[in-house]
């Protein structure tokens, strides 16, 4: 027979934790609902992290509001693809590095573990850089100090163990709120035109016409959708306490799907509220040439006419680099104790990751100054980009097989929209590589 535990306290570490989280049996949709809600907002700060910021910054100073459309379509397949993640560890009972473990070869595993972990590394690199440049812009340090002080993030990490895996979901609620927020009082600040704003909306194939806008284009798409937010989503959902019978996991599968879209949603209206932003603000001013994170913030003050647009922007710049920190503790987590079944500390896991992404962000620094942020921002979406198609192809193969997934594996339009998002991102990489190579 079904029985619930005595206790939903959990250690940080998602590993330690499938099935801590209880979910009161015959409680109302809403009472439901929250206990399931939390798994799709820790997915959701990989989509609104600095680098999607380059991104959006470039496209709406360059492009005003015309490549929204982008955004709004690359949310839309992020939200199919986060939702086969969760109905993959709901059913299956496994996330989707063990399960990789468990059908394919050692030398297949550890390809897919490697590139995993280089996407890992790439996001980390957007959130050193995203939080050194915030601190460099609020408090006038030099971004190499920037850069120093994000290493202390560790010691939160330390500090969180034993803490419970929904404390750490309140943490992250609070930081996602604050960078909603802060964009808030930024288009109140702005005021755009609206009209204007529904009509970017709109898909235009036009839009994509120069090379330059498609190129922007392939970044917001790279930067959109994060390879390890597929591993970590697969394993969150299983934190939550659900019976084996079809009833229950179909209700929890109802249930994550509204967290995950809802989640995404609100990462989708700060990615616009982003490229909305500077629109208006510079694209509609003559300044087409904004392409630096911190070019924008020093121009936001004589432009809006008010002293606390450009604060308001380094706070939420600030936020939006200390979300990622601790979704990419736990993805790393989950991948090495899924592909190699390796488990060490969570704080050593995340000294090994920053350590990793500190080097070429002081190197570049070092080497380049103030103008590597932006480069190597640029750089580490293009590095996840590369990796999304090898993290996608075993998620639709997975959640496509009858013998896993029994009456849940995927439908005839469910695998061929996933396949079309695979075929478009993985078309958009060859092409991104061709034009570098030229």
């Amino acid at each position: 027979m079904f029985k619930l535990p005595q206790t939903a306290t959990a250690p940080f570490c998602p590993s330690e934790v499938r099935g801590s989280i209880v979910v009161p049996l015959g409680a109302s949709f809403w009472k439901t609902l929250l206990r399931f809600a939390g798994p799709g907002l820790l997915v959701s700060v990989g989509y609104m992290d600095p680098g999607n910021w380059a991104t959006d910054i470039e496209a709406g100073s360059r492009f005003g509001h015309g490549l929204l459309f982008v955004v709004l379509v690359s949310s839309l397949a992020a939200m199919l693809l986060q939702c086969l993640c969760s109905r993959l560890g709901i059913v299956a009972r496994l996330d989707m590095a063990r399960l990789c473990r468990e059908r394919y070869r050692p030398g297949v595993n550890i390809v897919l573990w490697l590139l995993a972990e280089i996407a890992i590394v790439a996001c980390d690199l957007a959130e050193v850089l995203g939080s050194a440049l915030a601190l460099h812009l609020l408090f006038d340090c030099t971004l190499t100090t920037g850069i120093a002080i994000t290493a202390l993030d560790t010691l939160i990490v330390l500090g969180l163990k034993g803490q419970g895996f929904r404390r750490v979901e309140a943490i992250i609620l609070g930081l996602v709120l604050t960078i909603a927020i802060c964009f808030v009082l930024e288009l109140v600040l702005v005021q755009p035109d609206w009209a204007a704003v529904m009509h970017g909306f709109v898909p235009r194939l036009a839009a994509l016409q120069q090379e330059s806008a498609l190129y922007i284009a392939v970044g917001i798409l790279g930067a959109t959708v994060m390879p390890h937010n597929l591993y970590l989503h697969s394993s969150v959902v299983q934190t939550r306490l659900v019976a084996h019978d079809a009833a229950s996991k179909r209700l929890a599968i109802r249930m994550c799907r509204i967290d995950t879209i809802g989640s995404l949603a609100l990462a989708l209206l700060i990615n616009a509220a982003i490229l909305i932003l500077a629109a208006s603000a510079f694209h509609a001013t003559g300044r087409h040439d904004v392409a630096e994170i911190q070019d924008a913030y020093q121009l936001l003050n004589p432009i809006v006419g008010s002293a606390m647009a450009a604060t308001v922007f380094g706070i939420a710049l600030l936020a939006a680099g200390q979300s990622a920190t601790f979704t990419g503790t736990i993805a790393g987590q989950v991948i090495m104790e899924g592909f190699l079944d390796l488990k060490i500390p969570c704080w050593q896991r995340r000294f090994i990751t920053r350590g990793l992404a500190l080097i070429p962000a002081f190197i570049g620094v070092a080497l380049f100054g103030d103008g590597a942020v932006g480069k190597l921002l640029v750089l580490s979406q293009v590095v996840l980009s590369f990796q999304l198609p090898f993290a996608i192809y075993p998620l639709i193969r997975l959640t496509s097989d009858r013998r896993l997934m029994g009456e849940f594996a995927n439908g005839l339009l469910t695998k061929v929209l996933a396949w079309s998002i695979f075929v478009t991102i993985t078309a958009a990489n060859v092409w991104l590589l061709s034009t570098a190579l030229k």
